[in-house]
């Protein structure tokens, strides 16, 4: 099964805005530090390292319906006479190398969008063709079109057919799987074999899937086929990437933090991120900047904590990438 990492956030809404990554607090200038005997300082404080992580960023397709099925079905055809997309058509593989959205026309009932998605094939899960570039499009849809080729021009098997896209749809993903499928039987008009459609039609029923016997050239059962879609996305909510809280990352400023401070091999380690951050907005080649480092350890608690593991005079501590000698 594809492999999604954790989604961050999903910006299908107009107007909507996430916070992906939390800046680092800002810093302050050495007018904070200055007390009524010591009016001009000459140290600050840095500001915190913000976040720092690689995104994939992926563009998905806002639509209702994914037209899916193997290479010259008739897919594009039938977007282009349901809708006022004109994709690339052409008797021969592959001619659609990009989606294509068309908005379906009123007379067919309510309007909404179907995305012409390209040429599915053995393997595409795996990288194989097309085919992977484009799944991901049909992840946003609620409802799928399995355009299936029943005339046998091909000499084609309608059942493997439909069989092999559904495994690639599965092993790129178990809920793009079991998302409510209608099987568009195409190209009737030029029906070589009828038993062909007939094997599809029995195993649609044994699916519980609704099949419609369609020419996407001539306009046959288009009409009904459309109807049909439009009532059944009156009953199906819009399909969400981020289906629960948990899985939404909220950022917090934490304003209680831990310092470590414990005793290996003879050193006396101190840490801890306000730790680190104490370290970063300090000079100990300054007095007063040497002078606020000590209160602040003693008002952190560290220098009893220090004095409760027995440290003595000529004992070393070592805090951040610093090594001090201990004085009492």
């Amino acid at each position: 099964m594809h492999q999604l990492g954790q989604v961050l956030a999903d910006l299908s809404e107009k107007g909507q805005k996430e916070l992906i990554l939390s800046g680092g607090r800002g810093g302050k200038g050495n007018s904070h530090f200055a007390t009524a005997t010591r009016q001009a300082p000459r140290f600050s404080q840095e500001g915190e390292k913000g976040e720092e992580k690689e995104l994939i960023l992926e563009l998905k397709l806002l639509a209702d319906v994914g037209l899916i099925g193997f290479p010259n079905v008739g897919k594009s055809t039938l977007l282009s006479v349901t809708t006022d997309a004109t994709p690339k058509i052409a008797d021969y593989h592959f001619t659609t190398l990009e989606p294509n959205l068309g908005v379906v026309k009123n007379e067919y009932g309510d309007s909404f969008v179907i995305a012409d998605i390209p040429g599915i094939i053995e393997g595409a899960s795996k990288g194989i063709g097309l085919g992977i570039q484009f799944l991901r499009h049909i992840e946003r849809t609620r409802l799928l079109l399995h355009v299936i080729d029943v005339s046998g021009a091909e000499g084609r098997d309608p059942v493997k057919d439909f069989e092999i896209i559904n495994e690639e749809l599965k092993n790129y993903s178990e809920k793009l799987s079991q998302r409510k499928q209608i099987i568009v039987a195409n190209k009737i008009d030029s029906m070589q074999d009828k038993s062909l459609y007939e094997k599809l039609e029995k195993m649609a029923k044994e699916k519980g899937l609704e099949i419609f016997k369609i020419s996407s050239a001539t306009g046959q059962g288009v009409k009904e086929l459309i109807k049909r879609v439009s009532e059944v996305l009156k009953t199906l909510p819009k399909e969400d990437l981020i289906e629960t809280e948990e899985t939404k990352k909220v950022y917090t400023l934490n304003t209680e933090e831990e310092v470590s401070v414990k005793k290996e091999n003879g050193m006396y380690i101190v840490s801890g991120s306000i730790i680190e951050k104490l370290m970063r907005t300090i000079n100990l080649d300054d007095n007063e900047s040497l002078h606020y480092f000590h209160r602040r350890l003693n008002e952190l608690g560290v220098n009893e904590k220090l004095k409760q593991l027995g440290i003595k005079d000529g004992d070393y501590v070592q805090i951040s990438d610093y090594e001090l000698e201990w004085e009492d």
